[in-house]
């Protein structure tokens, strides 16, 4: 009986003029275009300077401000009351003024991290380049040597491909044959609850396998990012994290009635869930009470552990809490999905 429930679930698939095209182009366009939008570094900041010693030593720094590849060099203003008109009008970031061998970097933080970033990037040029600094400092970078931040972005984005491909799909699918009126016919057959909502989830599993492989062979090919830790644990972490996904879509649907209603709790949830994963703010640096949250948050872990896999080179043994929080948290859900379906036969 589930071979063909499941071969029901794979022709309406095939039969859907839209989902086969979206499961192919969804994953390529993914890691094609987000790992070059979604990073931290910050680049082509404008540095306006104001150079009121013009000294030798001053304008060897000026030189060094404007040769480098994080700075775009907005020119010397000859006050600094100029160079903040700049910062008033949006046509420059920061400020550099040298005044009797002193420095002063003035920073617009309006945008935080840009702001943040780009006076420190231009304040390692001025320790460079002051010879009188007494302390000398040596940093060591461990794992992402060339500190390249698509290796440290592309596992997140795994996370978002299986979140869309194998979390919504599942929620529109009960819900589309509520509507349709075929979950009548289901209804009245001798099909067990278990068996149902299985035939619902082993199509996703296995379109999550198709979406994992292809995430992979596109950060090679693209990037020439592979896993330093061994790739059948990747695997196994989407496999877990497809398992929350479709159950917890499955669930949605259960308790939805309209497609409009099913979609606007899934998104709500969906949100909430990649915002405090990790993604894209350190989990430290939230709240007490949203870190909280994090403990029952399987994104999290899928992204921790995918990230030492491939990063660090971690196998199951740095991974072990990870795997079996994202096995409990599906499981939990699986079983959920299960006893939330109502079958009136």
């Amino acid at each position: 009986m589930l071979k063909f429930l499941i071969q029901k679930e794979f022709l309406q698939i095939r039969r859907n003029s839209f989902l086969p095209k979206l499961i192919i182009m969804f994953p390529i366009v993914i890691m094609c275009v987000m790992p070059w939008v979604m990073q931290m570094e910050v680049k082509n900041v404008v540095v306006d300077v104001v150079d009121i010693d013009h000294t030798m030593e001053s304008q060897r720094l000026v030189q060094q401000v404007a040769a480098s590849n994080y700075f775009i060099f907005g020119g010397q203003k000859a006050t600094y009351a100029e160079a903040m008109k700049d910062i008033e009008k949006g046509d420059a970031d920061i400020i550099l003024e040298i005044r009797d061998g002193k420095y002063l970097i003035a920073a617009n933080a309006v945008n935080g991290t840009k702001g943040g970033m780009g006076s420190s990037y231009l304040s390692q040029i001025v320790n460079s380049h002051n010879q009188n600094a007494k302390t000398q400092f040596s940093t060591l970078k461990l794992y992402n040597k060339g500190q390249d931040y698509k290796l440290f972005m592309i596992p997140a984005l795994f996370a978002i491909v299986m979140m869309l491909m194998t979390g919504f799909l599942p929620t529109l699918n009960i819900v589309g044959e509520k509507e349709a009126g075929t979950i009548e016919q289901i209804n009245v057959t001798p099909v067990s609850k278990w068996s149902f909502i299985l035939a619902k989830l082993i199509p996703y599993w296995l379109i999550a396998l198709f979406v994992i492989t292809v995430c992979l062979l596109l950060a090679w090919i693209v990037y020439g990012i592979t896993p330093v830790g061994p790739v059948w644990l990747v695997y196994v972490l989407a496999m877990l994290l497809a398992l929350f996904f479709s159950s917890f879509g499955l669930i949605v649907s259960n308790y939805s009635d309209t497609m409009q209603q099913a979609m606007f709790v899934m998104w709500f949830f969906v949100v909430s869930i990649m915002l405090l994963s990790g993604l894209f703010t350190p989990t430290r640096s939230m709240p007490e009470w949203a870190y909280l949250t994090t403990y029952i948050n399987p994104m999290r872990y899928f992204i921790d552990a995918t990230r030492t896999v491939f990063i660090r080179g971690g196998g199951l043994y740095e991974t072990g809490h990870q795997v079996l929080a994202l096995a409990a948290i599906g499981t939990l859900m699986g079983c959920w999905a299960v006893q939330s379906y109502k079958k009136n036969s």
